[in-house]
């Protein structure tokens, strides 16, 4: 099961870090599917309950800060403490990334936010 769990983890970070390098060519159809690969993945985690979001914890320190912080938007209830440390250095780092963490934040400390509700 363990082995499962990684192989989403993996396809979660490979399609959000493929979103990002679609965007910046411009190119939104890709972009979108992208999207959809990374959602479904998450999806899957949600599934296994604490178990996948446990395996999501890695990517809170991948060399990627697009994929830091989408897992880290993902992870905010759970892990709240460290994904909000992830979001904050993020939001202070420019581009699209911290536009992404700065949304997180507003949406999580105006008590809007629903990426992983209980």
């Amino acid at each position: 099961m363990a082995k499962d769990l990684n192989r989403i983890v993996e396809e979660f970070a490979e399609n959000v870090a493929a979103q990002t390098e679609a965007i910046r060519r411009g190119d939104a159809k890709t972009g979108n599917k992208h999207a959809n690969r990374y959602i479904s993945a998450l999806k899957k985690l949600r599934l296994e309950g604490d178990a996948g979001r446990d395996a999501l914890v890695v990517l809170l320190k991948h060399p990627r800060v697009d994929v830091r912080v989408s897992a880290a938007a993902f992870l905010l209830r759970y892990r709240t403490a460290e994904a909000k440390a992830v979001l904050e250095a993020a939001a202070t780092g420019g581009g699209v990334s911290a536009i992404d963490a700065i949304m997180a934040l507003k949406h999580w400390e105006e008590g809007t936010w629903n990426l992983d509700p209980e």
